[in-house]
């Protein structure tokens, strides 16, 4: 999916260089393992890499976005919403 037209996460739109560099320091370095992990859990890891800033909401969307291959702020509301609180859920009872 992902390989024939993109070969680095910055790529991927909402995915700049320091997203990119937060995501392999996190062991995602292709977008096709970005797309394997998902948002998620890919904000989990970056969470667990740097404890005191921890991924906000946007780029939260942004991960996601990326899978999607849409700019975060064209995603509904209240699906950003509902990722967010499922990395709440993922997250809190750690």
């Amino acid at each position: 999916m992902y390989a024939k037209t993109h070969h680095d996460l910055t790529d991927l739109p909402n995915i700049g260089r320091e997203v990119a560099r937060l995501l392999s320091l996190a062991g995602i370095n292709t977008p096709e393992e970005l797309v394997r992990t998902g948002a998620v859990e890919a904000a989990i890891r970056i969470k667990n890499i740097r404890p005191d800033d921890p991924p906000c909401r946007s780029m939260l969307a942004g991960l996601h976005g990326a899978i999607l291959e849409v700019r975060w702020h064209t995603i509904p509301k209240q699906e950003r919403e509902k990722i967010w609180l499922e990395y709440l859920a993922r997250t809190e009872s750690s």
